[in-house]
């Protein structure tokens, strides 16, 4: 009966123990299909951004036309020049000029292009229009730049390609941009090089009415044009880091038929079919029907690791119970014969002896057995702790994983830029515009790279914080609103990404003798703790830091927002270390707690939370201008974070 309970203890733990392996296993699909999800969607946006950037620089390019009619080969190549676009933006293969030629002027033009000296100083002597077609009107391509690469579409007349000819057509009678359908461009002649396409824009003759479709065909001068190659565009838009772990196929449905324009799978590829996602593009008037795939790999597959150890501990925990069950019921089991025997003692004093005998037996038992459950009670503590150390250590090290990956991808391709710029030095080709645009890059990526390993660093800082109540930061005077501001402008490119407005209001000029990097720390973790929680399904957020002179000399600071709230439950428990709504989705439980303590400890005073769900939240911290004195560390303190981890 004893081993009945213990063998049915162990198989309810075993029950658990496999519940809760299902459960963690299904999180997990859940934060890879959030991921896959997030990426995909960054893959789209790109693209339209990308495409709209490029159509934003065709209009620009077409004002070029709107102010002078008469631009010259020369002056277009210039401004072209001056877009830096082959450097800035090299996902496209040309910009081009289509001139609609009569077919009675053809001669005419074909002569003007060969003593056209803007450009060269001896033209174009052997310049023709190619391959010859009868119509009333040639749509002739005039200025192409860069001419490298692109000689074979030089002169070439649209009106042979009854694809082309129709987009032309289209963006004449549309007035604004159009994109052609998948084809093979001119410049691929004779090889593989896959899909591309051509978006256009009308040009017309300045002061004309522009109101019909026969004004505006009477108005036509030519079309301004971008070509694209869609293998170089979609290398541009998708990150390398990405490409082996997910595969994209753009598909275009503008006549009802799909027609594939780009696919990045490849026969190797090991596909998880679980996990899949589309996103439509308007491209005038056509749309593209983005797929994405997911290669299995380490981004997108489970972490067994978690579920086995999961498993293990499980199956610890419930043999420990069993065993713990069976020394309970053998020690009531001793306790009821001890009393038995205490019976026969009192019956017969002949047998005292023996029955002392007894008594010290069961007295040894019921000691070994006392013993197993203190051990099995200290086991039981002990994998409980570092059950909690590992969840708490598994949510750091994965917020650890993205800025430190970011600052690799940022000095992987800062050292590419600078190689580039060195083999450009070397060949004497320098100019201003590339070294400003490198300088540029330069800056931006020292920025990337710096934001990325501060971040880092404010991770490591926080978990050592949270273990050692010991900072190192050194006191002096300064300005308080000067730090507001300093913090505030820190965040500039995370509040722009988050689309969220950040200001500060009514900041007096106030001086503060205190610790400046602890206050800035407090600021830093209210702004990201904003961030992570506050705007969750809204698409705009707002901030607002105000900072006042307060009584007995005092300075009071109020930051607020207007996110969604917090529950009643959540307000009572924002302060505790360890606490988050988000563990392993970018919140550690630390920043609140961090804050808490920084206020009330290092700057000596006080910090006040009011919130309710759906009407924002406001956290008003009052702290002395001059921060109490702080005692020199004790011993205990001084232990360093990994000593007291081990500790723990």
């Amino acid at each position: 009966m004893r081993r009945t309970k213990g063998y049915l203890a162990f198989a309810v733990g075993i029950c658990l123990t496999v519940w809760i392996c299902v459960l963690v296993a299904n999180s997990q699909d859940a934060r890879i299909r959030s991921n896959f999800q997030r990426d995909a969607d960054k893959v789209a946006n790109d693209t339209r951004v990308r495409l709209q950037t490029y159509f934003d620089m065709l209009i620009s390019i077409k004002g070029l036309f709107a102010v002078n009619e008469t631009v010259t080969r020369g002056q277009f190549a210039r401004f072209v020049q001056e877009l830096n676009l082959a450097e800035r933006y090299p996902g496209f293969l040309a910009i081009q000029f289509v001139r609609q030629v009569p077919a009675g002027a053809l001669p005419a033009f074909t002569d003007a292009v060969r003593r056209d000296s803007s450009r060269h100083p001896g033209g174009y002597p052997g310049f023709t229009v190619h391959p010859a077609v009868d119509g009333p009107e040639h749509q002739v391509i005039e200025y192409v730049e860069p001419m490298a690469g692109n000689e074979s579409t030089f002169g070439f007349d649209l009106a042979a390609l009854p694809a082309q000819l129709a987009a032309v057509q289209a963006a004449r009678d549309s007035g604004g941009i159009v994109a052609t359908e998948p084809i093979k461009l001119i410049q691929d002649k004779g090889r593989s090089a896959g899909a591309g396409f051509v978006a256009r824009t009308p040009v017309y003759r300045p002061n004309m009415p522009l109101d019909t479709v026969e004004q505006r065909r009477a108005a036509f001068v030519g079309a301004l044009a971008i070509v694209f190659r869609m293998q170089n565009l979609m290398d541009e838009v998708i990150d390398p880091a990405q490409s082996g772990h997910m595969t994209v196929k753009v598909i275009d449905v503008g006549d009802g038929a799909g027609r594939v324009m780009f696919d990045s799978a490849m026969p190797t590829f090991d596909m998880l079919p679980r996990l899949g996602w589309t996103q439509t593009i308007d491209v005038q008037p056509r749309n593209w029907v983005m797929s994405f795939g997911a290669v299995a790999g380490s981004r997108y597959g489970r972490d067994v690791t978690i579920v086995m150890l999961v498993a293990m501990a499980g199956t610890i925990i419930s043999a420990l119970v069993a065993a713990l069950i069976n020394a309970s019921d053998r020690s009531r089991s001793l306790a009821s014969r001890l009393k038995v025997t205490l019976d026969q003692q009192r019956a017969s004093l002949v047998e005292v002896e023996k029955q002392k005998a007894k008594v010290e037996a069961a007295h040894g038992d019921l000691s070994a057995a006392l013993e197993t459950l203190k051990q099995a009670q200290s086991k039981l503590i002990t994998s409980e702790k570092m059950a909690s150390l590992g969840a708490l250590v598994a949510g750091i090290a994965h917020e650890l994983n993205t800025p430190i990956g970011n600052s690799l991808l940022t000095s992987t391709a800062l050292s590419d830029m600078a190689d580039e710029f060195e083999r450009k030095y070397k060949e004497g080709g320098l100019k201003r515009s590339a070294l400003e645009a490198h300088l540029a890059d330069t800056r931006m990526a020292c920025t990337i790279m710096t934001n990325s390993l501060r971040r880092a660093g404010d991770l490591i800082t926080s978990f050592k914080q949270v273990a050692v109540d010991q900072t190192s930061d050194k006191r002096r005077r300064f300005d308080v609103c000067k730090v507001v501001h300093d913090t505030v402008a820190a965040f500039s490119a995370q509040f722009k990404r988050a689309n969220c407005e950040a200001r500060v209001e009514v900041c007096e000029l106030l001086e503060m003798d205190s610790y400046p990097g602890s206050l800035g720390q407090v600021l830093s973790n209210l702004i990201n703790n904003a961030l992570l929680h506050a705007f969750e399904g809204r698409s705009e957020g707002r901030i607002v830091i105000g900072v006042r002179p307060a009584d007995g000399d005092q300075v009071l600071i109020e930051f607020s927002d207007n996110g969604v709230g917090m529950a009643a439950r959540v307000i009572h428990q924002v302060f505790d270390p360890f606490f988050t709504t988000k563990m392993g989705q970018g919140g550690t439980g630390l920043g609140m707690n961090i804050v808490y303590n920084i206020v009330t400890g290092m700057l000596g005073g006080i910090v006040e939370l009011d919130s309710e769900p759906g009407q924002g939240t406001t956290v008003t911290i009052k702290v002395p201008v001059e921060a109490p004195v702080r005692p020199a560390p004790t011993t205990a303190a001084q232990v360093s974070p990994d000593e007291t981890l081990r500790q723990s």
